[in-house]
C-alpha cells in the first residue's frame, strides 16, 4: 500500500521593521552597532513567534519571521520584495514602533513595497497618538492610507492573530484601532528578539517593559495618551522567565522601558525576584531603568534597585524652574528633593542620567545658560541630556496647538526632540536652536567632566562604566550632530539611501567625502577617549591621596534653601521653597497637636 504523499506547507513571510529616520543631510541614521534596543520590535516579534507556534494560519502554513532594526541594519526593499515574491506574494511587512520622527522614513520604505503589491501595516506611537488625540482630523496618516497601507493603533497583545489572518487572506483592513481597549500584560508573551538581533545593539542590551502606563499628566508626554494612565503589569513570574530565557542566549544586560518603573505597583516583587536571581542563582544581570524624581522617598527603592542589578537610572528632571514644570503639568517634580534624590543614587553607585527640556515658557537663552551652570555646581548629577520642547503628536501640547491653529513644522522627521518645531514667546527659532546646541558644550566642558569623575571616585562608583557612558554623551553631539540616544559604534551611510527629494551624490564625490568623514570623526573620538581615560585615572589617583568633595556632594541641610542658587535664583524657585516650608510647618503642627 502506498504511503500518502507529503503535503508541502505554505510559508507566510512576516517581515518586521523598526525604521530609523534621516539626519540633517538626508541620510538614514544607522550604525554598525546602535545604542538603544527597540522594545516595540521585541514585543511584536515575541507575539508573532508565539502565534506562529500555535499555527495561527492553519496546520498547512508555517510563518517565517524576520526582525530588522534599521538603526543597525540596512533595509533593502528589493530584497524584501524578492523574498515575498519567491513565496508567491504570501506575506506582509509590519513597520512597528514608528515614532513621529520615523514616520517619513517609514513611508519611504513602504512606497516601493506597496508598488510591488506587498501588504503593509504601520503601527507605533505616531499612528496611535494621532488616532487617540485627533481621531476625526485629517492628518498625515492619510498619506499611508492613500498608499494602500493599513494602520494599527494600540497594542498588539491579543490582536496579532486577527492581523495575520487578514493579511494571509489578502483582506487587511485600512485601520485597526484598539485605543479604547488596552490589553492586560499578564500571561502574554514577553518581549524577545533573537541573539543575532540583540548583538547589533551596543553591549548586547535587550529590552522589556515590566509595565505600561503612567499616572502623571505631563502635557508634553505621549505615553499617557497612548498607553494610558492606569498601570498594567507583567507578573514577576513572567519577568523571571524572560530574564532566564535571555540568559540562556548569553544576554545579561537589559533596558526596562517602563516610562516610570517606580510607579509599577509590583516594583518590589520584581526587584526581589531579580535580587534572588543575582544573589542565589548567580546570574549577573545589569539593568537600566527610568524613574521619577520622587522615587527615593519610596522605602528601600534605591537599595533594592542596587541589589537587583540597576547600574544606570534615567530621571525626568526636565527643569529646575518650578514655573516651567508647572506650565508642563509636571507637578510631581519638586526641586527641593533633587539633591536628596541624586545623592541617594550616587551613594548607591548608580549612574544618573537626567533629561532636561529647553523651550519651556519661561526660558530665555540667558536663563538656560544660567540654569546649566547652577546644575553643574549644585547637583551631583552624572549625565545631563538636552531636548527641545516638542509638540509630539499624541501629546496634549500637540492637540492644544492643533486646535488653536498654531504653526508647527510639517516635517515629522524633525520631531526627534533635537529640532525646533514651533514658536516660542521669548526666543526666536534661531535663538532656541543656538542655545540647544550651546547647552551640550556648556555642560560637557573638560573641567566639568573632570568634576563628574571626581565625584564618582569620591562615592566609590564604578569608574570604567562611567567613563564609557560619559564619553558617549559628551562626544555624540559635537562629533555627529546627533543626540547621544541616536549615537552608536561606527556610522554607516549608503549613497542611495538618501531622503527622496535630495539628490543622489555621484560616486566620485560621495566616497572620498565619506572616507574623510570617517577618518576625521574617528580621530576626534580617539583623541577624546585618550583625554577622558587620563581624567579617569587622575580622579582615581587624587581620591587615594585627598578625598574629594564639593558643594554638590555635601549632605542636604535645611539651611541650603537660603543659600543655594537653585532655590533663590528666580521667583518660581523661591515660591516653591516657601510652599514646602508652609506644608512642613502645618504637618509638624498637626503632629505636635496629636502628640499633645
Amino acid at each position: 500500500m502506498l504511503a500518502p504523499a507529503a503535503t508541502t506547507k505554505r510559508r507566510f513571510q512576516l517581515v518586521l521593521i523598526k525604521p530609523s529616520h534621516y539626519d540633517d543631510d538626508g541620510y538614514v541614521v544607522q550604525w554598525r552597532r546602535s545604542s538603544i534596543p527597540s522594545n516595540s520590535l521585541a514585543c511584536v516579534y515575541a507575539l508573532a513567534a508565539e502565534a506562529a507556534s500555535r499555527g495561527v494560519l492553519g496546520s498547512d502554513v508555517d510563518i517565517d519571521l524576520t526582525a530588522l532594526d534599521e538603526t543597525n541594519t540596512r533595509i533593502k526593499p528589493k530584497d524584501i520584495i524578492d523574498l515575498i515574491r519567491r513565496h508567491h506574494g504570501f506575506g506582509m511587512v509590519g513597520l512597528v514602533g514608528v515614532q513621529s520622527n520615523q514616520y517619513p522614513r517609514a513611508l519611504d520604505i513602504a512606497r516601493p513595497l506597496r508598488a510591488a503589491g506587498i501588504p503593509i501595516v504601520i503601527g507605533g506611537f505616531h499612528v496611535s497618538g494621532l488616532l487617540a488625540m485627533l481621531p476625526g482630523a485629517k492628518t498625515d496618516l492619510q498619506v499611508a492610507l492613500d498608499l494602500g497601507c493599513s494602520l494599527f493603533a494600540g497594542e498588539a497583545e491579543g490582536r496579532i492573530d486577527q492581523v495575520l489572518k487578514d493579511a494571509a487572506a489578502g483582506a487587511l483592513k485600512p485601520v485597526y484601532n484598539f485605543m479604547d481597549d488596552l490589553p492586560s500584560l499578564e500571561a502574554v508573551p514577553s518581549p524577545y528578539l533573537p541573539r543575532e538581533t540583540v548583538q547589533r545593539v551596543f553591549d548586547n542590551h535587550a529590552s522589556f517593559d515590566a509595565g505600561r502606563g503612567c499616572p502623571f499628566q505631563c502635557s508634553f508626554c505621549t505615553i499617557i495618551n497612548v498607553q494610558g494612565r492606569k498601570s498594567r503589569r507583567r507578573s514577576p513570574d513572567d519577568i523571571e522567565q524572560l530574564i532566564k530565557k535571555h540568559w540562556a542566549d548569553g544576554i545579561r544586560r537589559f533596558f526596562i522601558t517602563d516610562d516610570n518603573f517606580a510607579r509599577n505597583k509590583d516594583w518590589e516583587d520584581i526587584f526581589d525576584r531579580l535580587i534572588r536571581i543575582r544573589e542565589e542563582d548567580k546570574i549577573d544581570i545589569r539593568l537600566i531603568i527610568q524613574v521619577d524624581t520622587l522615587c527615593h522617598k519610596i522605602p528601600n527603592f534605591i537599595e533594592k534597585a542596587r541589589r537587583a542589578g540597576v547600574t544606570r537610572v534615567f530621571i525626568g528632571l526636565e527643569n529646575i524652574n518650578p514655573a516651567n514644570l508647572l506650565a508642563a503639568k509636571k507637578r510631581q517634580n519638586k526641586i527641593t528633593e533633587y539633591r536628596t534624590m541624586l545623592l541617594g543614587w550616587k551613594h548607591a553607585g548608580i549612574i544618573t542620567y537626567a533629561g532636561y527640556i529647553l523651550g519651556f515658557p519661561a526660558d530665555t537663552p540667558q536663563s538656560i545658560r544660567e540654569d546649566i551652570e547652577i546644575i553643574k555646581r549644585e547637583l551631583p548629577l552624572d549625565i545631563l541630556e538636552f531636548f527641545c520642547l516638542t509638540p509630539l503628536p499624541g501629546s496634549e501640547d500637540h492637540k492644544t496647538l492643533w486646535d488653536k491653529g498654531v504653526w508647527m513644522d510639517p516635517d515629522m522627521n524633525k520631531y526627534d526632540l533635537e529640532h525646533v518645531t514651533t514658536g516660542h514667546a521669548k526666543m526666536s527659532s534661531e535663538e532656541w536652536d543656538a542655545v540647544y546646541r550651546a547647552a551640550w558644550a556648556a555642560y560637557y566642558t573638560p573641567e566639568h567632566k573632570m568634576t563628574i569623575m571626581r565625584r564618582a571616585a569620591a562615592a566609590g562608583m564604578g569608574m570604567s562604566r562611567l567613563l564609557a557612558v560619559l564619553f558617549a554623551f559628551s562626544v555624540a553631539f559635537p562629533v555627529e550632530k546627533l543626540h547621544p540616544l541616536q549615537f552608536g559604534a561606527f556610522r554607516l551611510k549608503y549613497r542611495r539611501d538618501r531622503r527622496p527629494g535630495l539628490s543622489i551624490e555621484p560616486v566620485w564625490s560621495f566616497y572620498p567625502k565619506l572616507l574623510w568623514e570617517i577618518v576625521r570623526k574617528h580621530g576626534r573620538l580617539a583623541q577624546q577617549w585618550i583625554e577622558m581615560s587620563r581624567m579617569c585615572a587622575r580622579a582615581r589617583r587624587e581620591q587615594k591621596l585627598n578625598p574629594y568633595t564639593d558643594l554638590a556632594m555635601t549632605p542636604v541641610t535645611d539651611e541650603e534653601t537660603e543659600t543655594l542658587e537653585m532655590f533663590t535664583h528666580n521667583a518660581g524657585a523661591r515660591d516653591q521653597v516657601a510652599h514646602v516650608r508652609k506644608v512642613d510647618a502645618l504637618t509638624h503642627g498637626k503632629q505636635a497637636a496629636v502628640g499633645a
